[in-house]
């Protein structure tokens, strides 16, 4: 056999080795992945961080949800307060956690515009948190002293315009939806009252009431106990017609007010890092615990309509959010220190 031949024979064989350890490989990396994929999860108990304190809003959905959450999984599922910061201190914990089993419930602020509120924040949403489920929404509802002006919706609006920034309104905090919304309302109406921030909502419906405030925007739950008791007045809910949560209040929209739509919304979200099979079966586990006739009833008694959305579904909402939200705060130049 000559020499050519025999190079040729060599050649071919080593070829095929390559081919075949690059093969063998690519089946040991495929092998593993499906391994990871298939891992038992969870493996101890899930940690549910939440950026309020107890009693809060989204302290109470996250608890309402643990224990069927807990049972669907056979882990104990545990509520984790770390309030702080509007609720980032908690999402920043969850962005950072390597350990797959630290979830966080969460309301629009830390899954949308937390970084262009603040670029020093620790974490970018977008980047750093994995959705999983949009829980619950809810609009906002613009109230004021029960003893404000205006026979009507649009008459209060008249006699706000007319008392330019002598007028003044409260939020929750700086960067809130309560804030970030009232300033977009304020583009919309051509109104000009004065910003007062409060540590929390409760405090603002105390300064209504009191005479220091004319008018907020206001989560449903709280304000429609305050209009039933005569305390205050609902000028209009933020959502594009009636909602369900406070049927006998007009839309903002009924009082000539287009194309302002806001809601307040609570989620589940995770690190990025969680892998894509633990997503996926949270998400349908979440949306069908909120869904169920029994949660669904309880949520709405927290004051939220029920979504329970598949992580793309939170995703896109986060997307439209942000995208939203960060005009208004590039607009009026709001920033949190």
């Amino acid at each position: 056999m000559s020499s050519h031949v025999l190079r040729r024979a060599a050649l071919i064989v080593a070829m095929t080795a390559v081919a075949s350890a690059a093969f063998a490989q690519k089946s040991n990396n495929a092998s593993a992945k499906a391994a990871a994929a298939a891992a038992p999860w969870p493996t101890k108990p899930v940690k549910l961080m939440v950026g309020f304190p107890g009693g809060s809003t989204p302290d109470l959905v996250a608890r309402a949800i643990a224990e069927p959450l807990s049972k669907a999984l056979g882990q104990p599922v545990i509520v984790e307060n770390r309030p702080g910061a509007g609720g980032n201190i908690a999402a920043d914990m969850v962005a950072k956690s390597t350990d797959q089993h630290t979830l966080g419930v969460m309301i629009n602020g830390n899954l949308t515009i937390a970084r262009l509120l603040n670029p020093k924040t620790p974490f970018d949403p977008a980047k750093d948190l994995a959705p999983i489920s949009l829980i619950g929404t809810a609009p906002l509802v613009l109230a004021a002293p029960a003893s404000a002006p205006g026979a009507t919706s649009q008459d209060f609006l008249v006699a706000a315009r007319n008392a330019g920034d002598k007028w003044s309104y409260g939020s929750p905090g700086i960067g809130t939806v309560g804030h970030i919304g009232m300033e977009l309302l304020k583009t919309k109406t051509n109104i000009d009252p004065v910003h007062v921030p409060y540590p929390g909502n409760p405090q603002v419906i105390t300064a209504i009431i009191g005479g220091q405030l004319q008018l907020a925007l206001l989560p449903p739950a709280l304000a429609t106990q305050q209009v039933k008791a005569g305390k205050l007045r609902a000028i209009g809910v933020t959502s594009a017609g009636r909602s369900p949560l406070a049927p006998e209040i007009p839309s903002l929209s009924e009082s000539g007010i287009n194309g302002f739509q806001l809601e307040i919304w609570t989620a589940m979200a995770g690190p990025s890092t969680l892998p894509k099979p633990v997503i996926a079966r949270l998400s349908a586990l979440v949306s069908e615990i909120v869904r169920a006739p029994e949660m669904r009833e309880k949520l709405f008694a927290q004051g939220w309509q029920v979504a329970g959305t598949s992580a793309e579904g939170l995703a896109n909402r986060m997307k439209s959010d942000t995208s939203m939200l960060g005009g208004v705060i590039m607009m009026r130049n709001i920033k949190v220190d």
